[in-house]
């Protein structure tokens, strides 16, 4: 089943066993985004938040790179239009999204494209992958988190020299700098961002919609206050579990014990 924008820039495909692909599909302008891609964008993952089928969403691009940000070609409509509208902002989408979202990066992100990436809960990049910002280059103020985000992930002394130089961080240092989970040949991009999709898929889903969530909204506040967080969710999860589910907990543990395979948790 495959669902498109009008003009097929952003493609999804429903894939067995409830994962959803996203590909942005403007590969002659290195998936560069119009305003009508971004809100395409945003619609999408609200609507893949909402469709109880899909348990992981992968996001990636076609052709040469993975996005390489606004189209410049376009800016004052972007930047001078309903820009503060979250609905149709793909980055804020896919922040409040409770799904795993699973970015496959190849060739470029850039800036918008690097924000982007910074907005998926799992990172696995090819080879050739190269992370870019460029915001100090064309006089655009970041608004889609790279300022903040990118700094906490990768210290900021690191970063300040990667946006305010406009140095490019490849596929190797991102790894090392924990930007990105894995670094693979492009040719196997999409086959390991499928088998995270497909591991994570195995687990319990409420668990991994509650566990993305305390760990996302932890990350949010100081040691102290994530910690007292985990614990307050921790007890409203404690007190919501019935007879029922310690049962279907036995049975679990009893299928993973003997050679037929149980139903999930």
């Amino acid at each position: 089943m495959e669902k498109s924008s009008p003009e097929k820039l952003i493609l999804v495909t429903h894939e067995p066993g409830g994962i959803a692909c996203i590909t942005i599909n403007r590969p002659n302008s290195l998936n560069s985004l119009t305003k009508s891609m971004m809100t395409d964008l945003a619609r999408i993952f609200k609507f893949l938040d909402a469709d109880d089928s899909v348990r992981v969403i992968i996001l990636t691009g076609s052709g040469r790179s993975f996005c390489s940000g606004i189209d410049l070609t376009a800016a004052e409509d972007v930047f001078k239009g309903d820009f503060r509208d979250m609905e149709i902002d793909p980055v804020f989408q896919m922040e409040r999204c409770r799904k795993p979202i699973i970015g496959a990066i190849a060739g470029f992100a850039v800036t918008g494209g690097f924000e982007i990436s910074l907005a998926c809960d799992i990172l696995v990049a090819s080879k050739d992958a190269k992370f870019l910002d460029t915001h100090a280059r064309f006089g655009i103020f970041p608004s889609w988190g790279l300022s903040q985000k990118l700094s906490r992930i990768i210290g900021p002394s690191r970063a300040r020299e990667v946006s305010l130089t406009a140095t490019p961080i490849n596929a190797e240092q991102a790894e090392r700098w924990g930007l990105v989970n894995n670094v693979v040949d492009r040719s196997e991009l999409l086959n390991k961002a499928r088998q995270i999709a497909e591991a994570i898929i195995k687990n319990n889903q409420d668990l991994v919609l509650r566990y993305k969530a305390v760990i996302n909204d932890g990350f949010k506040h100081d040691l102290t206050r994530a910690l007292a967080l985990e614990k307050e969710r921790a007890h409203e999860y404690y007190d919501g579990m019935g007879k029922d589910y310690f049962k279907k907990m036995q049975e679990f543990i009893a299928g993973r014990n003997s050679s037929k395979p149980s139903s999930k948790l």
